[in-house]
């Protein structure tokens, strides 16, 4: 046996779980993406998605993409840099950037490579980064490919991250990264008090929206919009993936800022440009989230509600403002075994274990879409109260 076969040949870890038949992971979906999709055979509840407005099976969404195909091709064959650049990828860029009301914006074919390539492209040698211990993997892997002096502060402690501020040289570059909404907990950035802190400090703010887009603000356009700080933050990033239906994602900013990225950030400019199909979608979807506000209502509406009957039945949710609800668990067994029992119940959520939270937060992830019913809300709390009870985990 290789060196390598041998050293993960002990790695066993997601066996013994599927022997305990409580394995969490990859399970298969056997229809499009709604409220109720088919797995195993059978309907089941999805609480797991982050189709916030639930446009993924929109007809027009389907019928834009679908057409990009036929116009444009499946693919572009090369990146943006060089041969992979059409014009709905361009229009697209107009459009979010006007939407988040910054001057430009770039596409990229995932979200997560947004900030595995803005983040280290913004700073190197000789400046700081300065991150919430609970931003997103892709914030921690953008941060880990930069030269920069690396800082974190303790979650929302704006007396940790202003004394990380303290720490830095005045004249360098100091980038506050964070997550406008988090994607586990569904709690916010203390957005104005980092604006403060960035004007006392001489700081520069990058906000990923990629859980705020869509949710929050004047026609879902973020957090950013939401607490009226737009102008104040340096760089807004989100993603196609989650209220837009598709997949890819953007980086918005001053334009002279963009110039910079688009002609040295190495995830844009040698990873292959979003498909025409993929563009298409996020752009149709971006028109109805502007056009019909209804939608945003419906899903505050519907997580106004279970944030209510969550809370009333003895769930720990945490801080969450948003329509991700933790159901806290604090147990990696049982976080699996609750995940288990609700699937068998007809509920689809996800668990959430280290490295995506501490070891004592395990938590379930409940998350709400505009098209949810409160009918279907009852159920969930009803069975998954029924699961939380027969593990201790409430009373």
């Amino acid at each position: 046996m290789s060196l390598l076969k041998d050293k993960f040949a002990k790695y066993d870890l997601p066996q013994q779980y599927m022997a305990q038949g409580v394995y969490p992971y990859f399970r298969t979906i056997n229809s499009h993406q709604d409220t109720e999709v088919e797995m195993d055979g059978k309907k089941v509840l999805m609480f797991g998605s982050n189709a916030y407005m639930g446009l993924t099976y929109d007809q027009r969404i389907i019928n834009a993409s679908k057409a990009a195909t036929d116009k444009y091709g499946t693919g572009c064959a090369g990146s943006r840099f060089l041969n992979g650049t059409l014009d709905i990828h361009v229009e697209l860029e107009k459009e979010l950037a006007e939407f988040v009301g910054k001057d430009e914006a770039l596409c990229f074919s995932t979200g997560f490579t947004v900030n595995e390539g803005i983040i280290p492209a913004v700073v190197g040698r000789g400046d700081y980064i300065i991150c919430d211990d609970r931003d997103h993997a892709s914030i921690v892997d953008g941060r880990r490919l930069s030269f920069a002096t690396q800082l974190k502060y303790k979650h929302n402690d704006m007396e940790a991250l202003e004394k990380e501020l303290q720490k830095c040289e005045p004249e360098a570059i100091k980038l506050i990264v964070v997550d406008g909404v988090f994607s586990m907990e569904g709690d916010l950035a203390n957005l104005p008090e980092i604006v403060r802190l960035k004007k006392k400090y001489n700081a520069s703010i990058y906000v990923d929206e990629a859980h705020g887009i869509g949710v929050f603000g004047n026609q879902g356009r973020g957090v950013c919009d939401y607490f009226g700080v737009t102008d104040d933050v340096d760089l807004i990033m989100g993603t196609f993936s989650k209220s837009l239906a598709s997949i890819g994602g953007f980086v918005a900013g001053d334009k002279e800022v963009i110039n910079w990225l688009r002609h040295t950030t190495r995830s844009y400019i040698f990873q292959a440009s979003s498909t025409p199909a993929a563009t298409a979608a996020a752009r149709e979807a971006l028109h109805i989230i502007k056009s019909e506000p209804e939608r945003i209502q419906a899903l505050w509406d519907i997580t106004n509600y279970a944030l209510k009957r969550f809370r009333d039945a003895g769930f720990e949710i945490g801080d969450t403002k948003s329509p991700i609800i933790p159901l806290y668990v604090r147990d990696t067994d049982k976080t699996f075994m609750v995940t288990k029992m609700a699937f068998d119940e007809g509920i689809f959520i996800n668990p959430v274990i280290p490295p995506a939270c501490a070891p004592q937060d395990t938590l379930v992830r409940v998350a709400l879409m505009a098209t949810h019913t409160k009918e279907q809300v009852d159920y969930a709390v009803d069975k998954l109260t029924k699961c939380f009870k027969e593990l201790g985990v409430i009373k």
